[in-house]
């Protein structure tokens, strides 16, 4: 394993979730990979949303709590530069054995990751 990739494990942290002998590939990769990935960028995502809603100049604040979750999940289903932004802010820190699997697993991959911070998101409205 080069430096980069001891590196960005290190960085990274443990593994986030259980694996177990009965997890599929893409649970592994969830919980080994995307979770701690999501868990260190997380400011970073809050911020490039937060700064996404201001220059859309939406009145995000004003909504109720119910309104707020659907237009995070609109938002970052529908918006492909914004969806790009923070897929990369994901991808820059896989090793390349990751990156490997995630070629080979994109559209699967994506829509875990598009999931993944749909729910991040929203399981933190008092940050937004």
């Amino acid at each position: 394993m080069n430096s980069r990739d001891s590196f960005l494990n290190e960085f990274r942290g443990p593994t986030l979730g259980q694996n177990t002998s009965q997890s599929s590939e893409e649970e592994v990769f969830q919980n080994a990979t995307l979770r701690p990935i999501l868990k260190l960028q997380n400011d970073l995502i809050v911020l490039v949303f937060q700064n996404y809603v201001t220059q859309i100049k939406l009145p995000f604040n004003g909504f109720t709590v119910e309104k707020k979750m659907s237009s995070i999940a609109t938002i970052i289903s529908k918006d492909i530069q914004l969806q790009n932004t923070l897929k990369g802010i994901v991808i820059g820190l896989f090793t390349t054995e990751e990156y490997q699997y995630y070629s080979k697993t994109i559209s699967n991959s994506n829509k875990r990751i598009k999931a993944m911070l749909i729910e991040r998101l929203q399981s933190q409205l008092q940050l937004l």
